[in-house]
């Protein structure tokens, strides 16, 4: 019997045609010869580039590659090869790792889940070279889905606008039956609306007068064979008795699977046409339809975002501020919700959210509510008011396209949910201990200051799983060690964050920490500020706070409270998420119910998590008192809470508040921390002395810039923040989800 050649088509010769692109980070120049000779022997076409620093990788990925192969390098680790990559252009760009001097084989699951490709071994030429091809047939087809979507993009855009712009008839067919057609398609058969058509059989509006001939003609059409889909017919209706001879053209649908696009040339149709209308642009509302078919989901749902009130100056204002208002806005929407967003009109934006389930769509709607509080936006370096009104409507990801303005008008009606609706807890909060606030949507404040959360749901609990419901509670008012001071005059900024507190519009934002050891991925700081004289102003910033412990407290219960809303609604989605919610020394030295409100937070959160929250107070504030503080620290602990200092490392008295102090977390100085830069032997020597006294985990935040976060790999610093990771939002949402 002879031999039979097997072929794997991951081994196709198809990849030799084109040039391999390799990005080989390594300090040896012997194996970066080895990987590029085995390729160009196999007759593959290699352009590869050796590296072994941050500053050329950081140049290098502007540009495409087709694989990064990681060896070793002078100041790179993998893990900060990969973190930096997934924030790049190409973030699926495969990175097989060169097998490390200490590799065990009972590493590769781990190495993989952190977002290693492959790992190879080039003492083995035959597999390391199978390997790699496996891995550049991998990132060809990435590539070649991801250039064909866009081209298909370009092609539907294209074809719809050349259907408008030569007003020709057009319908989409699926098995025989009308289901979507367009205006001149009406008009071409007398029919007055859309509704009309929908559900009609083919053949009964046609009415060809060789009817044998076009059923044999359309069956062959419908299995694919589309050089047959243009040709004539006369048709007996006699609603086009005057526009006979039909022209017919089917093409696959654009908007349809499995479906028919009809056009119908004819005299009746071009005389209908307007002469002048004017090109079209795409249509927003077949975007967004191609949007829910492209990845379909269980759940969906349209948001629309609009104006409830427009900044009075921008309507005086010249045309690139005016267009810069509205165009920014987009971009800030675009960045807080990550969705896919479409000008309907240039007030009005429509979006598309997808999730996994209803629960987690709900969850997911419910987190955009924070986005309707007034806010401000920059054109050309001038601070902008805005206030936006946000609506939704769920739907079904095979909605037709003609159904979809109906459920753009249901959404611009309907505002988003704003309360779950399971297993209510209560929760009596004083109201003299906390500000009325504005209806929210898990944690809800009456005037008497009574709190309600509902829980939200997620699946339905087994008597094993069935949480244990938690008694109602009675928080005492704030102690009266918390002195007033003096009420703020009215036009000072104190007066001002009073009442924007009163009317909830306090804005919390929420900023995702990168976690080294990929164990805590959901961590998110929680800082505060608000709008006043059209600027922002950050509420840790304002010293007159230090003044007035009644509103510091009132100021800080609210945080917390609005925030741990946001954790028990998010947790839904990432049952994993924690808070560090940064407050001011009042609450801490004051207050002293507060240990047990922390608790009543923790124990509504219902987290899974032991320590779903830290509260981080300032080295500074801390100094003030350390023997208090080492006592009320001990206490927050006692009662659930993590403790963090921020701001911290910079004192002579750091070192001796590390010792004293029960914390779990530091968050270095922004001065010390700009030696990441410049002396980061220095800021290493400096973190190993915190580490020394205590094992806490270490935060280096504001890294801006690619430079400074790669850098931060360099040095023993657990958590690192920065808006190149992600930027300060409003809610919760996880940065890497795509």
């Amino acid at each position: 019997m002879g031999s039979i050649e097997v072929r794997n088509p991951l081994l196709s010769k198809k990849l030799k045609r084109t040039e391999t692109r390799l990005l080989i980070i390594d300090d040896n120049q012997i194996r970066f010869n080895q990987i590029r000779d085995l390729l160009t022997g196999n007759e593959y076409q290699v352009d590869a580039v050796l590296l072994d620093d941050l500053q050329n990788f950081e140049k290098q990925l502007n540009f495409n590659w087709d694989l990064i192969i990681f060896g070793r390098a002078y100041d790179l680790k993998y893990e900060q090869a990969l973190s930096i990559v997934r924030l790049s252009k190409q973030p699926d760009l495969p990175m097989i790792l060169l097998k490390p001097e200490d590799y065990q084989p009972e590493q590769y699951a781990d190495y993989i889940r952190k977002g290693i490709y492959d790992i190879l071994n080039l003492d083995y030429p035959d597999r390391f070279y199978v390997g790699l091809v496996r891995a550049l047939s991998f990132s060809r087809m990435n590539q070649t889905q991801q250039h064909l979507l866009e081209e298909l993009e370009t092609v539907q855009i294209q074809a719809q606008s050349l259907v408008e712009d030569s007003n020709k008839a057009v319908a989409t067919i699926q098995e025989g039956i009308h289901i979507q057609a367009n205006d001149d398609y009406l008009k071409l058969f007398g029919l007055k609306s859309e509704d009309e058509i929908i559900g009609l059989p083919l053949l009964d509006l046609l009415q060809p007068e060789e009817l044998n001939e076009f059923k044999t003609r359309f069956k062959k059409i419908s299995q694919g064979q589309f050089e047959l889909g243009g040709f004539e017919i006369h048709s007996n209706n006699p609603s086009v008795a005057a526009a006979n001879p039909l022209k017919l053209e089917f093409l696959a649908s654009t908007s349809e699977e499995d479906a028919l696009q009809l056009t119908i040339d004819s005299a009746n149709a071009q005389s209908s046409a307007s002469a002048e209308k004017s090109p079209s642009k795409p249509n927003p509302l077949q975007l967004l339809k191609r949007e829910l078919t492209r990845e379909p989901a269980a759940a969906n749902a349209l948001i629309t975002f609009s104006f409830a009130a427009y900044e009075p100056r921008i309507l005086n204002a010249d045309w690139e501020t005016y267009m810069g208002y509205f165009n920014n806005i987009e971009a800030f929407l675009k960045e807080q919700t990550r969705i896919p967003l479409f000008k309907l009109e240039h007030d009005v934006l429509v979006g598309v959210i997808q999730a996994d389930s209803q629960e987690i769509l709900e969850s997911k709607l419910v987190g955009l509510a924070s986005l309707s509080k007034p806010q401000l936006i920059q054109v050309n370096q001038q601070d902008y008011s805005f206030n936006l009104r946000i609506g939704h409507s769920k739907i079904d990801a095979k909605l037709e396209e003609a159904q979809l303005e109906q459920s753009i008008a249901r959404a611009f009606s309907t505002p988003l949910p704003v309360q779950q609706q399971s297993s209510e807890f209560v929760l009596d909060i004083p109201a003299e201990t906390l500000a009325k606030t504005e209806a929210a949507p898990s944690l809800e404040f009456s005037i008497a200051g009574s709190a309600t959360l509902a829980a939200a749901p997620a699946e339905t609990p087994t008597p094993e799983k069935a949480p244990t419901p938690a008694p109602a509670a009675t928080i005492p008012p704030v102690s009266p060690a918390a002195t007033a001071a003096p009420v703020a005059m009215p036009g000072s900024i104190l007066h001002a964050l009073r009442q924007c507190l009163e009317r909830g519009e306090i804005h919390l934002k929420y900023q995702q920490l990168y976690d080294k050891e990929d164990t805590n991925l959901y961590t998110y700081e929680v800082t505060s500020g608000f709008i006043f004289e059209n600027k922002w102003q950050d509420i840790s910033k304002i010293l007159e706070l230090n003044e007035e412990d009644e509103l510091s407290i009132k100021l800080d219960r609210w945080i917390l409270v609005e925030s741990c809303k946001q954790l028990h609604n998010f947790i839904t989605q990432y049952p994993d998420a924690r808070l560090i919610v940064n407050l001011n020394r009042a609450v801490l030295f004051k207050d002293r119910t507060f240990p047990e409100f922390i608790s009543k937070l923790i124990t509504i959160i219902r987290s899974k998590l032991q320590h779903p929250l830290t509260l981080q107070f300032a080295e500074e504030d801390i100094l003030l008192n350390r023997e208090d503080a080492q006592k009320y620290l001990r206490i927050l602990r006692d009662h659930g809470a993590e403790i963090s200092i921020r701001e911290f490392g910079h004192s002579m008295y750091s070192e001796i508040l590390l010792r004293e102090m029960d914390t779990n977390m530091v968050t270095i100085h922004p001065e010390l921390a700009t030696k990441l830069n410049t002396k980061t032997e220095e800021l290493q020597e400096k973190i190993s002395g915190f580490l020394e006294i205590k094992p806490v985990n270490v935060l280096l935040r504001e890294l801006n810039d690619m430079t400074s976060f790669a850098n931060a790999w360099n040095v023993d610093a657990r958590f690192i923040q920065g808006d190149y990771f992600q930027k300060k939002l409003d809610h919760l949402i996880d940065v890497q989800e795509r």
